[in-house]
């Protein structure tokens, strides 16, 4: 079972990602929080213990891998919870394609590369 904790649910994915997915079975995606950018670290602290919660009731005592990525506090400390218990976490990796187009326009788009796992 792949858990998805991002801003970009499975059914957005590219081919590839989806195809690197399957490795690890089933995708379930959970919405990445909004972050209150003021919040203190007592709060991305309760967020965290939140989310691992909600995570665990995902997982049913099954084995699951975890795809996390989004703000950098936040992703960091869940990413250590779930370590602690055992949990293997990975985030997406993507080339980045910058076109400067007219008018001081920037168009980017993220190609998928590969899962890379947290260490």
């Amino acid at each position: 079972m792949l858990i998805n904790l991002s801003n970009h649910p499975s059914s957005t994915w590219q081919a590839a990602q989806l195809d690197a997915a399957a490795v690890y079975g089933e995708v379930t995606d959970i919405s990445f929080p909004d972050i209150d950018p003021n919040g203190n670290e007592i709060y991305i602290q309760s967020l965290c213990e939140e989310y691992f919660e909600k995570i665990c009731q995902i997982m049913q005592g099954e084995k699951a891998t975890v795809h996390i990525m989004g703000e950098i506090t936040f992703t960091h400390k869940l990413v250590n919870i779930l370590q602690a218990k055992g949990v293997k976490c990975i985030a997406s990796t993507t080339e980045r394609m910058v076109n400067d187009a007219e008018n001081s326009v920037k168009e980017v788009l993220f190609v998928f590369s590969r899962f890379r796992k947290y260490i």
